[in-house]
C-alpha cells in the first residue's frame, strides 16, 4: 500500500473476505468462549481490511 500498488486494494478485499470466512468458522460454536473471541476479532480485522481496500481504491 505505501508503495501505491495496484493490487493493493484487491489484497486488502481479499483479506477481508478471509477473515469473515474465519468469523462464520468460529461462529459455529457459540458456546466456545474462545470461538467467540475468535470470530469478534475476525470481525474487526475485516473491517480494518474493507477500510484499507477502500483507501487504496
Amino acid at each position: 500500500m505505501s508503495r501505491g500498488s495496484e493490487l493493493s486494494g484487491a489484497v486488502c478485499a481479499t483479506c477481508a473476505d478471509a477473515c469473515d470466512r474465519c468469523a462464520e468458522a468460529c461462529e459455529r460454536f457459540p458456546d466456545d468462549e474462545l470461538m467467540r473471541r475468535c470470530a469478534e476479532i475476525c470481525r474487526r480485522c475485516a473491517e480494518s481490511c474493507r477500510s484499507m481496500a477502500g483507501a487504496a481504491a
